[in-house]
């Protein structure tokens, strides 16, 4: 039950954002997830999308640099602390979170959203599914 993430690496210039954002659109892929990391030379985009299939097909057919990574995503109540339980758990299983970031969806207002790379990923999940904390699956993202 993990969500696949497509890490695009971009140029780091004017332009290449929107260059890559406006193929996603003309080809109707909705974006879920977005986090964009930097260096001097280049940019890393991490997305969560509803159709990983057309828009790898894509983004190869356009000539991005790309590659799918199992993540985790889950969804935590919106409330102080929330992040903070699911981080514990992680923590008291061992479970290292190489990085996160959060994103908006549904009409679900009692909740947050949050995507994980983890060291672990099954232990990952089966540690919040022992705590009643349940992971999301690349359907459930796509159809928030």
């Amino acid at each position: 039950m993990s969500v696949k993430q497509i890490s695009v690496f971009l140029e780091n210039k004017p332009g290449m954002m929107s260059n890559m954002t406006e193929v996603l659109a003309k080809n109707r892929i909705d974006m879920r997830a977005l986090s964009l990391a930097e260096t001097s030379e280049f940019g890393i985009v991490r997305i969560i999308v509803d159709d990983v299939y057309a828009a790898t097909t894509v983004l190869k057919d356009e000539g991005y640099v790309h590659n799918v990574t199992d993540v985790l995503g889950v969804a935590i109540p919106d409330e102080p602390g929330g992040l903070n339980h699911v981080v514990q758990i992680l923590s008291a299983a061992s479970i290292n979170v190489e990085y996160m970031y959060a994103f908006l969806g549904g009409k679900d207002a009692e909740h947050a959203y949050m995507i994980l790379k983890v060291e672990n990923l099954e232990a990952a999940m089966s540690a919040l599914a022992a705590k009643n904390m349940q992971s999301l699956t690349q359907d459930e993202i796509a159809n928030l």
